[in-house]
């Protein structure tokens, strides 16, 4: 597949790292000569130095036979132009932007994005995914993540062991034995900031960050069972009225009538609007790093704290001072990879990268075969695919002992029918299951044909 991905910033540096790591024909392009410098040092890639959205750039990117174009710069008029050009002199056929500002996203101007208009196949919001990914964090307290699959009828989640977490030194395939009616399955573990894909044999140990899959209908007795029966908050504070601030304190108040929300905003133009554009919120204009201003918003006694403000250093500060002044739960967001070992020692119990979802949220419209959603996992450890089992899969038809499945490849649940079963070594996966699986970063390709329409079926 031919990609151009317009933007060399973390977000199209990844794209393009994970598109070209499987093969595919990738041209970036950006007008900043360092990072052009830094893609074509690092992957095995096409840099172009120019505008993304001038159609003597995008030529010479080869958009005449490009498959995809995903525009993720920093302006959204560029990325917007980008794929017009592209669809209007190119013909270009899927094109994916990530738009910032909500302005262009309201209801009232829907008909925008369409092809007789601005011809975009695809919206990224990083805000309002990040702000969603966050909500989903609190709604299940004790989780370090929360992915839902299948129509939410399945979960993805991620929980941090420690000591006093029941199964640690447990043999993983001692679970079904533990409890044979929860469906879970644990398909990664991250120890010391290696990601492993676990083997029946393998035990849980202190400080690791494992993730499971499991039926949402489930979701508390796997809680109860990895120790992790958090109360969900009531009082919550947001470090940062930005975009993603804003929108997730609008979420919560939607969400969470019962909550008391708070947003400490250092700019007082913008702290004003926030409060404007809120119902409940109270809205403090002050430095999250301010000790008079975090008593004065009383986090000694929040249950939980979201830094959501633009700078990875402010939030990962106000994040430790909130903890240190007794807030009980922090959420921090971290754009930078470097920092996200860091976290877990230092005591912030959730990390969001913005960046990660990001990735996710494109990388499910590059699949190919019949693959409904994916989910990247870990800094490149692999990714959480859903996806319909077809009458012409290796998978359908057998036990699952008697398949042959790719290393680093494990199944985490089936859904039939709106039921879920748990996937186990005498389970026959049958044509239109949706079926939900852990793949190793190395994998992927070799799931994505289980799930394609070979031609000879015709």
């Amino acid at each position: 597949m031919k990609v151009i991905v317009c933007g060399a910033g973390q977000v199209g540096f990844n794209i393009a790292h994970y598109l070209a790591g499987e093969s595919n024909d990738v041209t970036v392009i950006d007008q900043r000569p360092d990072l052009i410098r830094k893609i074509t040092d690092t992957l095995d890639v096409q840099a172009i130095l120019g505008h993304a959205s001038h159609p003597s750039v995008l030529e010479q990117a080869g958009a005449g036979d490009a498959d995809m174009i995903i525009a993720v710069t920093h302006a959204d008029e560029v990325n917007m132009v980008a794929c017009q050009v592209a669809h209007s002199l190119f013909n270009v056929p899927t094109k994916i932007a990530r738009v910032r500002a909500q302005t262009y996203l309201q209801p009232m101007w829907s008909t925008l994005f369409t092809r007789d208009h601005m011809p975009i196949d695809v919206i990224i919001s990083p805000e309002i995914e990040v702000a969603r990914a966050i909500t989903r964090r609190l709604e299940v307290p004790g989780a370090i993540d929360v992915i839902p699959m299948a129509g939410d009828k399945v979960r993805l989640i991620g929980v941090r062991c420690d000591l006093q977490t029941p199964l640690i030194n447990t043999p993983l395939r001692q679970l079904t034995v533990l409890f044979p009616d929860l469906n879970i399955v644990v398909v990664g573990i991250v120890r010391d900031g290696r990601a492993i894909v676990p083997s029946p044999e393998d035990q849980m140990l202190d400080g690791d960050e494992v993730y499971f899959v499991v039926d949402t209908l489930h979701v508390p007795r796997a809680l109860s069972a990895f120790g992790r029966e958090d109360q969900e908050a009531r009082r919550i504070i947001i470090f940062g009225g930005g975009n993603v601030g804003l929108f997730l304190a609008q979420q919560l108040e939607e969400e969470f009538p019962a909550a008391s929300i708070k947003v400490i905003e250092a700019d007082k133009e913008r702290a004003e609007f926030v409060a404007k554009s809120l119902n409940r919120a109270v809205v403090l204009n002050g430095d999250v790093l301010d000790p008079e201003i975090l008593n004065e918003a009383g986090v000694s006694h929040a249950e939980a704290v979201v830094s959501a403000t633009n700078d990875d250093e402010t939030n990962i500060l106000a994040s430790l001072l909130a903890k240190r002044y007794g807030a009980r739960r922090s959420m921090t967001l971290i754009n930078k990879t470097t920092y996200s070992a860091l976290m877990g020692p230092l005591g912030i119990d959730v990390v969001v990268s913005p960046r990660t979802i990001t990735v996710s949220n494109i990388l499910q419209h590059v699949r190919r075969g019949r693959i409904h959603a994916v989910h990247s996992l870990h800094e490149g450890f692999g990714e959480l695919i859903e996806a319909d089992a077809l009458e012409t899969s290796s998978l359908v038809g057998k036990p699952l002992k008697e398949v042959k499945l790719p290393t680093g490849v494990l199944l985490g649940a089936v859904v039939r029918g709106g039921t879920v079963i748990s996937p186990r070594g005498n389970t026959i996966i049958q044509s239109g299951d949706r079926v939900v699986l852990f793949a190793a970063a190395e994998s992927v390709k070799k799931v994505e044909k289980m799930f394609s329409v070979r031609l000879e079926y015709f």
